[in-house]
């Protein structure tokens, strides 16, 4: 009987420090923000129709001096060695950029990267992407519906992730490394993303990427404004990386669980046999 009460102190005192003690700290360590906001409610929703082949001209005539869109053709004028000697960051290539960023958030990009990427305390006026809001809405609606015509239907985990985080995170892991240091351009070392779904919750990740000043207010790392599929495809490829034995792990937590319950009941009957046969 004592035993039973003292298993029982056991399991209440655990209890207290699991759903008490810990939450408080985990609350501390990792406070609860704003859901991911995929619609990019913040920023001036785009209600224009676009016409694409105005939107191929008007992107032939300002985009292309820094751009490539490799699924058209066309190469940007800069090798990545100069656009990081003048940039810092080497320019995107917009093939993929209709498919894997939000509408809304793409069409302000245009307008105003600082403001639409939530970097104005970091390029103040001075962001390596000029600011087009000189342009109309029309003629930011009709890039927008150029660039959704050309980007391919589907894309593969790794390739969303390349596209999206590839010029400035390095994956080790998958032998993937980034075009350059970024130290220029962010002011700061660019993190290696091979393990960080294994430091991080999901729900960290997915407001980190959506928005990094939910999470660390002040930080460099650009609002990347994906759409909510494409960022889990990012987190998927992470995963994929950094944690490829998960599914395994948890099936085998399982078993763990329940070869522990049985082994408790066996050891718990083995010790009543042996105190009955004693008294």
């Amino acid at each position: 009987m004592k035993e039973f009460l003292a298993l029982i102190v056991v399991v209440v005192l655990t209890g207290i420090i699991y759903w008490g003690v810990e939450p408080f700290a985990h609350s501390q360590m990792n406070p609860k923000v704003a859901p991911a906001d995929y619609n990019f409610t913040d920023l001036t929703p785009l209600t224009l129709e676009g016409n694409a082949a105005n939107g191929k001209e008007i992107v032939n005539a300002n985009c292309l001096a820094c751009h490539s869109i490799k699924v058209e053709g066309m190469e940007s004028p800069f090798t990545p060695q100069d656009a990081l000697a003048a940039y810092g960051v080497v320019p995107p290539d917009l093939s993929s950029s209709g498919l894997i960023y939000e509408k809304n958030f793409l069409g302000n990009v245009i307008k105003n990267a600082s403001v639409a990427t939530k970097q104005t305390h970091k390029f103040d006026g001075n962001h390596p992407m000029p600011a087009y809001d000189w342009m109309s809405d029309q003629e930011i609606a009709d890039i927008v519906t150029y660039l959704i015509s050309i980007a391919p239907q589907e894309l593969s985990n790794k390739e969303v992730f390349i596209d999206a985080c590839g010029r400035c995170h390095s994956v080790r892991y998958d032998k993937w490394n980034a075009q350059g240091d970024m130290v220029d351009y962010l002011g700061t070392k660019v993190p290696d993303l091979s393990m960080m779904i294994r430091s991080r919750s999901l729900d960290y990740l997915h407001t980190f990427i959506n928005d990094p000043q939910k999470r660390l207010a002040g930080t460099a790392m650009p609002r990347v404004g994906l759409t909510e599929n494409a960022e889990n495809q990012v987190i998927a490829y992470m995963e994929s990386v950094g944690d490829s034995k998960k599914a395994e792990r948890e099936a085998l937590g399982y078993k763990l669980v329940i070869f522990m319950i049985i082994m408790g009941i066996v050891a718990y009957l083995w010790k009543r046999k042996i105190w009955h046969d004693v008294h």
